[in-house]
């Protein structure tokens, strides 16, 4: 390839105060194993008037999963030696296990714990503590599919893999850490900093937007192996420059983890040890970001350009946005104009996919493109001259009246939706129990509406309102929760006895699915 696009990058880079307005930031560019760039600008704290410096502490957090699972190489060599451990952290799992990397590629099939919080009755601004974690795996009897067969991202398989380093070798994992990379990579001051309410420096996270202002994030949760690390610019453009000097070595940890993966029937996986993979201007990129309420993180890596750029801000703005566009700029990868659809193409609706219980909803979109809601933000797929309407994410063709086909190609999921129809009756008020997650949920009838709180072992959580889709379909938004960005919408289908009352329900989201409560009162 040609030599990327130094100038126009940095320029890029620069721009990213005024693209992406929040409190605070700081990016750089490497190239070749040399920093180029840097910025900072802002405030990381906006009361004591503490400016966002090169040095300053700030959450990666899940960034920080491509270093566990980079320690975890280091230490055991083979994951595969781990694999008898697992029963022990899932005692009660049905079916078969998952395998080390099968859990480092997030194709282990468990649902998420961050969004289980929530059924757990959980508050946004709750308590998570060290020991909450081992509860919620004991309590995971299902998978979302057969371990190595799809993707499904899930916080909980990194937690597990820290958990189990810790115990093998008898050393917490900010040690490992710093022996196994951060000494060698010449991190001085990144830090474990698992208790959120305890950030390192002391920086704030902001919530809000720039036309509405901005406060700050309240976090109190314990994160550790799929989360934690908090790390100056300095510290992450010194592991981009690691990256470049191991580049060519067969050893090099960094070459292990982005060594391309394939799903059990060899198909090629998009994610693997920590690291997505993706193309930027045609070259293959390999990368993660992260967030926690009030912090966004992105890293970007193009091997065959040696090129990297690092976005950390602390406000929830895109920093995948950011850091993609700093990166497309040195590729001067121009996004081109969509194609002009078809006549006649109108996808506005809802489906219903059974095979996950989720809703597939569609709204038109700017141009000649639909926004569509089904996992766990919304993608804006193209129309196609063949009726068909794709992204990088997700392909949607019609196959019949009232039916599409659903292609989610980095998660190797072929489903098929079909059109929701009919009135969701209004006799779902009662209280139900989930056996699995040993947690209740309320629903209350006020006026005409319907509400919904759940409750657990960690609390009680708000009343969300209940939305009626159709025929004993209805779904709960959930903005804000323990985790960030929350997972989304649920979708509540009612299941009914012979004699037509209802006897209880399937809850789900992307990232944790096909929870089934039983209704007692």
């Amino acid at each position: 390839m040609t030599s990327p696009d130094l100038a126009r990058a940095v320029a890029f880079l620069f721009s990213l105060p005024d693209r992406y307005r929040g409190p605070g930031g700081v990016a750089g560019i490497v190239h070749e194993g040399r920093v180029v760039a840097r910025h900072a600008w802002g405030f990381a704290d906006l009361t004591r008037h503490d400016r966002m410096r090169y040095t300053t502490p700030l959450p990666i957090c899940s960034i920080s999963k491509q270093f566990t699972c980079a320690t975890l190489l280091s230490v055991m060599k083979d994951p595969a030696r781990f694999d008898d451990r697992l029963r022990g952290a899932l005692p009660n799992l049905q079916g078969p296990l998952p395998t080390t990397a099968q859990m480092c590629h997030n194709q282990s099939g468990l649902r998420d714990y961050w969004a289980l919080t929530v059924l757990h009755g959980a508050t946004p601004d709750g308590v998570f503590r060290r020991s909450d974690a081992a509860i919620m795996f004991e309590r995971m009897h299902r998978t979302h599919f057969r371990p190595g067969t799809s993707y499904s991202y899930s916080n909980g398989n990194f937690r597990i893999l820290s958990d189990l380093l810790e115990a093998e070798t008898g050393r917490s994992l900010e040690e490992l850490y710093r022996q196994h990379i951060f000494e060698q990579a010449g991190m001085e001051t990144v830090t474990l900093t698992a208790d959120t309410a305890f950030p390192a420096g002391g920086v704030t996270g902001y919530e809000g937007r720039s036309d509405v202002g901005f406060f700050p994030a309240t976090n109190r949760i314990f994160w550790t192996g799929d989360a934690g690390l908090s790390a100056s610019l300095d510290d992450m453009l010194a592991w981009e420059s690691f990256i470049d000097a191991t580049r060519d070595d067969p050893d090099g940890l960094y070459r292990r983890i982005s060594a391309p993966q394939c799903f059990s029937d060899g198909t090629p996986a998009r994610y693997g040890f920590g690291l997505k993979h993706q193309q930027i201007g045609g070259l293959a990129i390999t990368g993660h970001g992260g967030a926690l309420r009030g912090f966004r993180s992105q890293r970007l890596y193009a091997a065959d350009a040696r090129l990297s750029v690092v976005v950390l801000f602390n406000h929830e703005t895109s920093a995948d946005g950011a850091a993609r566009g700093v990166m497309a700029a040195a590729l001067e990868a121009e996004t081109p104009p969509p194609p002009s659809p078809a006549a006649g193409q109108d996808w506005t609706g809802t489906w219903l996919d059974a095979e996950t219980g989720l809703v597939l909803g569609v709204d038109p979109g700017p141009g000649s493109r639909i926004t569509v809601h089904y996992g766990v933000g919304p993608d804006l797929l193209t129309l196609q001259d063949d009726g068909s309407a794709s992204s990088d994410t997700m392909t949607l063709r019609r196959a019949g009246d009232g039916v599409v086909d659903i292609h989610r190609p980095g998660e190797n999921y072929h489903g098929r939706g079909r059109r929701i129809t009919g009135t969701a009756r209004p006799d779902i008020a009662g209280r139900y129990i989930c056996e699995e997650l040993q947690a209740c949920f309320e629903i209350e009838q006020t006026g005409d509406g319907f509400y919904a709180a759940a409750s657990g072992f960690l609390g009680t959580g708000p009343m969300q309102p209940l939305y009626p889709l159709g025929d004993d379909l209805w779904t709960m938004p959930c903005q804000r929760s323990m985790d960030a960005p929350a997972p989304g919408g649920w979708t509540l289908r009612v299941a009914r006895t012979t004699s037509g009352a209802v006897s209880g329900f399937e809850l789900g989201c992307w990232l944790a699915r096909h929870v089934i409560y039983r209704r007692v009162t």
